[in-house]
């Protein structure tokens, strides 16, 4: 009966190393052909475009010339930092500068004018029910009607549009001439609006229809002659908020696109003059956040209003802070709102003085991105001369004395036909902040967007080659465990083949298939009979 052993037979160390060698080369050769390997410090800095740092990482030891080198290095590193820090800080401020220029054209449309007569209502044109109604407002004490007391009287409730209209100035008897350009214009060519001064007009308000001129200087604007009707005036029985001591009228040169805000931007002329009033366009250019603080026209407009205007927006606050309080709203203020009468002119006037007290914090009125304003120089003269008061009273059946205190002209012109221009622009934007580090990148420490690049390619090769030679002993520790290899001997096979030293006759790989050959027979030929089966464990 054969008896069999199971041997565990263990390949040399050497042998271990030779093949692990052999599977490490293959592997390293497929790499290669896959992925560059990764460079060293030394070689990446002679290849790197970085300037200086070829002189500091070089082979062998760390000498006075490479120190010198690093230290010259992280000098200029350190300014190159200093100033791209001080760079971009000049940049999160948003500076802005101011650019002022003068562009000529050959026509100019001509600005809108309201004007408006400081005594709002015409004494003649009050009836009892209208001075009694407006007590509050004009002073006068109200008429007594067939011996009553004034609160027996039983009035309508008053109509204050229609009291305004009726009783203001009407500009049919004011105009008494009018000239655009040397072409007569007349009432037609002016529009009501209303203003804190009640009933007013404006002349070229409509801006689908401006009307434009072509030359500039005196006579090629608007030229028209008012009287005022002082005689209309409302005698002061006692003071109100809404007194005035003057005569004359109050007059605004704006744009199209805003309402007349005339009790606070208008300016006044006087009877008995003839008032010349130089303008220049100024079309001003603001920049929106951050750089600026102005509103852009692509926001929510105000209601009422076809274009955003600081004039609209104030109007806008004060309709809302008098509704608020009183419930109603005054004639010139925007909104569906019931007119105020003239019952709750107390509360108008008190919630119009606590917003002028906190116009800051509750109204805020932001200046449009694009404004066109208009510069004013005035000079007058005084009319008429007595040479020509006698004709102008027989030309319009009115005293001498009527005229020098009721007439007045004014005569509103272009300077040139030019326009200034003031436009805020971007003191240091995105190009100049890059062009600015990239300047001080080249000058300190000679690099680029490329040299960035070359830096993370060559901190990407390093990190995948860590990876790479953490993750291989982990395979080569695999592949150890796989050696080990289990084999049947017969007793008879060896017995036979032990007199005649067989395996050491035998060539390599020529072996009997049950018995494993030395992978060192190379390397132990000259050693004894034990030296065969030296690697042999039963």
């Amino acid at each position: 009966m054969p008896i069999e052993f199971v041997c565990k037979i263990k390949f040399a160390e050497e042998d271990e190393k030779q093949k692990a060698k052999q599977d490490g080369d293959k592997e390293s050769l497929i790499e290669e052909s896959c992925t560059p390997p990764a460079k060293d410090l030394a070689g990446f800095a002679n290849s790197c475009s970085l300037h200086g740092i070829n002189h500091i990482f070089v082979s062998g030891r760390l000498g006075i010339r490479q120190t010198l080198w690093a230290l010259a290095f992280l000098a200029s590193l350190a300014l190159f930092l200093y100033q791209a820090a001080k760079c971009a800080i000049s940049y999160l401020e948003h500076p802005h500068v101011t650019a002022l220029n003068e562009e000529a054209t050959p026509e100019m449309v001509f600005p809108a004018v309201t004007i408006c007569n400081i005594n709002r209502f015409r004494f003649s044109a009050l009836t009892d029910a209208d001075i009694y109604h407006l007590a509050n407002l004009t002073g006068l004490p109200p008429k007594n009607k067939d011996g009553h007391k004034p609160t027996d009287l039983e009035y309508p409730a008053p109509d204050m549009q229609d009291i305004f209209n009726r009783t203001g100035h009407q500009l049919d008897e004011m105009l008494m001439s009018c000239n655009f350009s040397g072409q007569n214009c007349s009432v037609e060519d002016f529009s009501v609006v209303y203003t804190r001064y009640g009933k007013c007009y404006t002349f070229n308000g409509n801006k689908t229809t401006s009307k434009k001129t072509k030359q500039g200087g005196m006579g090629n604007g608007l030229e028209i002659m008012l009287d005022i009707q002082q005689d209309e005036y409302l005698p002061i029985w006692r003071e109100t908020n809404e007194t005035s001591l003057e005569a004359g009228i109050r007059v605004q040169i704006h744009s199209q696109d805003e309402p007349p805000y005339i009790h606070q931007l208008g300016f006044g002329v006087s009877p008995g003059f003839q008032t010349f009033v130089s303008c220049q366009e100024q079309r001003l250019t603001y920049l929106p956040q951050p750089w600026g603080n102005c509103r852009s026209t692509s926001e929510q407009m105000i209601p009422g209003y076809d274009t955003y205007s600081i004039s609209a927006c104030r109007l806008q606050c004060e309709a809302d802070k008098v509704q608020r309080d009183c419930n109603c709203r005054m004639v010139h203020m925007p909104g569906p709102a019931d007119i105020c009468p003239p019952s709750k002119i107390k509360c108008v006037d008190k919630a119009l003085a606590l917003l002028q007290k906190s116009t800051g914090d509750t109204c805020q009125c932001e200046t449009p991105c694009n404004l066109t304003r208009y510069g004013k120089e005035l000079s007058m003269v005084k009319i008429p001369s007595k040479g020509s008061a006698r004709y102008l009273s027989r030309k319009y059946d009115k005293s001498e004395d009527y005229i020098r205190d009721n007439f007045l002209v004014l005569d509103i012109f272009f300077e040139a036909l030019n326009y200034e221009t003031i436009e805020q622009k971007k003191a240091y934007d995105v190009a100049g902040l890059l062009g600015d580090i990239g300047g001080q990148m080249g000058l300190f420490i000679g690099a680029s967007i490329l040299t960035i690049l070359e830096i993370l390619d060559y901190i990407y090769e390093v990190i995948k080659h860590r990876l790479q030679r953490l993750l291989r002993p982990q395979k080569e520790e695999k592949n150890k465990q796989q050696t080990s290899t289990v084999a049947t001997v017969g007793l008879d096979e060896m017995k036979a083949k032990e007199p005649n030293d067989a395996p050491r006759s035998h060539p390599e790989g020529t072996y009997a298939n049950t018995i494993l050959p030395n992978h060192h027979h190379h390397h132990h030929q000259h050693a004894g009979h034990h030296g065969v089966f030296e690697d042999f464990a039963c």
